[in-house]
């Protein structure tokens, strides 16, 4: 089994040296991947690329990048970079963006999101593959009229899509190497996600997706505290319709209430689970909610 753990840490002196130190102990664990969300302070891919080249042989992802704000020649150059600084471990998790944070943050209009997701991978897969572009789309051109692939960045970078709802995954299935699902429990895998993205990918002529699901929590020897610091902390996400749509399809009203949380038996019953329903890998994230280390140590006798 493949499972990994998204990191972030707090009270930081440097931050870039105390996820480098956190990351190693993941991978001492036992654990091959580490995945970045995309903040407003760090660059995901930056501090992936980092963590790769200082821990080697450990896998980093970014979990993920909005592509509204960004642009595929530019996106290319940094995935490229880090898969040359990493020997081959990136892999490069992009999401659509929430509609209040881009259009407050970026000032951009939250617009035709699917068809920017289209035109956006469009032109990103040859930029990966080839360091060449030649697109010109309703919503984005991307043409390389110097030089564009970073020698040593092989094999050409996985791109990942953060997307739940029908639409996005077909787009998914038909242009991308997989998806990065959060808050899907394992019955929304098994009957709303792995069909629809695998049967968009079969019809592009496309290798099977991965299905790398993302799930909230971990060890905890006190799951009532744990549970009530989940809704707490996560219902930044109850609001947001693509993850409301998640929520109601695993049977919850919060997405706290998706959080996996207890001990050994627990992780390792539900582990099993989302593999059953055809993850396959699968990422712990917001490890605050538990034990961390002690996270690390259950999830590293899984792999």
């Amino acid at each position: 089994m493949t499972i990994g753990v998204a990191l972030a840490v707090s009270g930081a002196e440097n931050y870039v040296d105390d996820i480098v130190e956190l990351s190693r102990k993941a991978a001492a664990a036992g654990i091959g991947s580490v995945w970045l969300g995309q903040r407003l302070d760090y660059d995901a891919g930056a501090l992936a690329a980092i963590i790769g080249r200082d821990v080697p042989g450990l896998h980093v992802g970014t979990s993920a990048i909005p592509i509204p704000g960004r642009h595929p020649v530019l996106l290319s150059s940094l995935a490229q970079t880090a898969q040359a600084a990493t020997h081959g471990h990136f892999h490069l998790g992009l999401a659509l963006g929430a509609p209040h944070l881009i259009e407050q943050i970026f000032g951009l209009k939250y617009e035709r999101p699917i068809a920017l997701l289209r035109e956006f991978l469009t032109a990103l897969r040859p930029l990966l593959e080839t360091g060449q572009a030649d697109f010109s789309g309703e919503l984005l051109t991307a043409r390389t009229a110097l030089p564009a692939a970073v020698p040593g960045a092989q094999p050409p970078v996985p791109v990942l899509v953060a997307a739940m709802g029908p639409q996005a995954l077909r787009v998914t299935g038909e242009l991308a190497d997989g998806t990065l699902p959060y808050l899907a429990s394992p019955r929304t895998l098994e009957e709303h996600i792995v069909p629809t993205i695998t049967a968009a990918a079969e019809r592009a002529g496309r290798p099977a997706p991965r299905i790398v699901a993302f799930v909230a929590g971990g060890y905890a020897s006190d799951v009532d505290a744990a549970r009530e610091k989940a809704l707490e902390t996560m219902a930044f996400y109850d609001p947001i319709p693509s993850y409301q749509r998640v929520i109601k399809l695993g049977g919850a009203s919060r997405a706290g209430e998706l959080a996996v949380l207890g001990d050994e038996k627990t992780i390792t019953d539900e582990v099993r689970r989302y593999f059953d329903a055809g993850a396959t890998e699968v990422v712990f994230t917001q490890l605050e909610l538990g034990e961390p280390q002690r996270t690390f140590e259950v999830l590293g006798s899984l792999s």
